[in-house]
């Protein structure tokens, strides 16, 4: 992606419609299954440019068996990964990448600014800024009732 704005490699074009997929179709392009799929719905999406999804957060996930027993408290490590899972389908929809496999290649800029817990709705939104050869960079964001709780630069490998 030489310019962030455009899907992959074609220029941008006038305003579109808002795609969203289930967690049957986000299946279909991401590897990850129960329990580590941390997306639950794709709302909004522009292959190669970004992603927006949604978190459901529950007391019945596993990891709230022990973080922590005491109070409830969502990962930071698996909000970062839900965030990277955003990305991942930005950018594996794109033709090209359809069948690969995206890795999480690194995290910078990581802030936690709230705590995620039960019940909390988590916007997860993933925009692509840059691709060099199969390496790619997003700034990601994690959002609950409009209050960031997470922001983070993301870099991704891809595989095949």
């Amino acid at each position: 992606m030489s310019q962030p704005d455009t899907a992959c490699g074609t220029t941008a074009a006038a305003p579109r419609e808002k795609r969203s997929l289930t967690s049957d179709q986000i299946q279909e392009i991401l590897p990850h299954r129960f329990p580590f799929l941390l997306v639950d719905r794709i709302v909004d999406y522009e292959p190669g440019v970004f992603a927006t999804g949604i978190k459901c957060v529950s007391v019945a996930e596993p990891v709230f068996c022990g973080h922590f027993p005491q109070e409830h408290v969502m990962p930071g490590v698996l909000l970062l990964e839900a965030l990277a899972q955003v990305g991942a389908v930005a950018l594996l929809s794109c033709p090209e990448n359809r069948g690969k496999i995206a890795y999480f290649g690194g995290v910078k800029k990581c802030r936690f600014k709230r705590k995620v817990t039960p019940g909390d709705l988590v916007e997860l939104h993933c925009r692509l800024t840059e691709q060099r050869g199969s390496v790619g960079f997003g700034q990601a964001v994690a959002t609950v009732e409009g209050a960031v709780a997470c922001s983070a630069e993301l870099t991704f490998a891809i595989g095949s």
